[in-house]
């Protein structure tokens, strides 16, 4: 966006900065949807809450043997904790996971019969459930837009575009509601992941390809990646966990996945 000589700098979250955003985003993810595969609100509920911290792709291949052994919340509250936690353990974190699953079916039984609620304050009264987990179930499982599913992927990519200087998921989807209009709201969320997850990475950003680049200014961050330096920091290398220690941290780590946001 070009600055009139001595004009005022446009707001990064001027309305029409953000719709060229969004129309930059249809153009390149036009009928953009969750990775995770479902075939109803509630089996996106789970595959969601299997999903923190272990990738999309991990989780497609536990689900389908996890729904045919226990195919609704009435069977998986039902099911024996550790023949759960075996059934996730690839996930990562299952311990916790197999808990909250388990938590949150018998809370659907007793209080939704067994069926996904349909608001959004309904569903965060669930036990694993916070505002993510609930966007991403309310607007990819329901078609409703209840607010704006910040995760990892959504809180880098809005930060560079300069959309928000909050940290805090919650605030961040605050920053976020205001601008983008509600009709967008289920769409931008999926985008945003996706360009996250495959152009604005964490430590490799794609700027070159970037679909968003005319309107980003942090479109420099590749060129700094490629003359050695970290994303908007100093020369120098990674510190990277040692993948035996990352393996021992996935297979015992009692922090739980459930989304707190």
């Amino acid at each position: 966006m070009t600055r009139p000589a001595g004009g005022p700098r446009p707001s990064p979250q001027a309305p029409a900065r953000v719709q060229a955003i969004l129309q930059a985003l249809h153009g390149a993810r036009p009928g953009a949807r969750v990775e995770l595969d479902h075939d109803s609100p509630f089996r996106l509920l789970i595959a969601t809450i299997l999903s923190a911290q272990c990738t999309d792709a991990r989780v497609n291949l536990v689900t389908p043997s996890l729904f045919s052994a226990w195919p609704d919340a009435a069977a998986l509250a039902r099911a024996p904790l550790p023949d759960l936690e075996k059934a996730i353990r690839s996930t990562g974190f299952f311990r916790a996971k197999a808990r909250a699953i388990k938590a949150c079916c018998r809370a659907l039984v007793d209080d939704h019969g067994g069926e996904v609620p349909r608001t959004l304050e309904e569903m965060t009264r669930l036990p694993g459930v916070g505002r993510k987990t609930a966007n991403v179930v309310l607007g990819a499982g329901y078609g409703i837009p209840s607010g704006i599913v910040v995760d990892t992927h959504v809180a880098r990519v809005a930060g560079r575009l300069g959309l928000t200087r909050q940290t805090d998921p919650v605030k961040i989807e605050r920053d976020l509601m205001p601008v983008i209009p509600p009709a967008e709201w289920i769409f931008s969320s999926i985008a945003l992941v996706l360009h996250g997850r495959y152009v604005c990475q964490a430590r490799r950003p794609r700027c070159s390809a970037c679909p968003l680049r005319a309107h980003c200014p942090s479109r420099h961050l590749e060129a700094e990646v490629l003359a050695g330096k970290k994303p908007g920091g100093r020369k120098g290398p990674r510190n990277r966990r040692p993948a035996a220690a990352e393996r021992r941290r996935r297979r015992a780590g009692p922090r739980p996945a459930p989304d707190r946001s």
